[in-house]
């Protein structure tokens, strides 16, 4: 069962002028308009002289504006799923395994580098390599004068993106940040699959 809402004043008065100019029909009397909703008495709370007067935000202090970038690279490959075995990825992340192919990218352009790594994985793919190195190199500390935040190494950012992507992604089972040995956060280890 639902219930009936009331009436409010001003459908009240509308329906009021709607009912005068209505003729009514042979026979039937008039409508009577329907009665409008009470109305509320607003209630002001009563003035507290012992409390001093408050309005909001006078006490919050202004913060300076601060840069906010998305995660980066290496946060988003560290919390990324491990996708191989275990044992071997502890014993790729202490550096312990010894990259069986590398590739340099320092210095290229993206147009460039985007094809050379391409290539490169498919060739070491084909020649049954499973564990290979890719060198970005950090990045160049670049000046910041605009206003959209700049991220550094432009290849080190792009280079897990395109690891992902066609022609490659299949390929590809992990992709990790480097040993301070094989380079650190200027390199990548890229472990691929296994043929079948």
């Amino acid at each position: 069962m639902t219930r009936k809402r009331r009436v409010r004043p001003d459908e009240a008065e509308l329906w009021g002028q709607v009912a005068r100019t209505a003729i009514p029909m042979p026979g039937r009397k008039p409508a009577a308009p329907p009665r409008p909703a009470p109305r509320t008495k607003e209630i002001e709370p009563p003035a507290r002289p012992d409390l001093p007067q408050f309005s909001m935000g006078q006490k919050a202090q202004t913060a300076a504006p601060r840069t906010v970038l998305a995660p980066s690279i290496s946060d988003e490959l560290a919390g990324a799923p491990v996708a191989m075995d275990k044992k071997a990825f502890t014993r790729l992340k202490r550096g312990k395994l010894k990259p069986e192919a590398r590739i340099d990218l320092h210095g290229m352009t993206l147009e460039r580098a985007h094809p050379a790594l391409i290539g490169f994985i498919q060739r070491t793919a084909a020649q049954d390599l499973r564990l290979v190195l890719v060198i970005t190199g950090k990045g160049k500390r670049a000046p910041d004068d605009g206003p959209m935040p700049q991220r550094r190494g432009v290849l080190r950012h792009q280079v897990p993106h395109w690891l992902r992507m066609a022609p490659v992604g299949h390929l590809v089972l992990q992709v990790s940040e480097a040993h301070l040995r094989h380079g650190g956060g200027g390199a990548y280890y890229v472990y691929l699959r296994r043929r079948r």
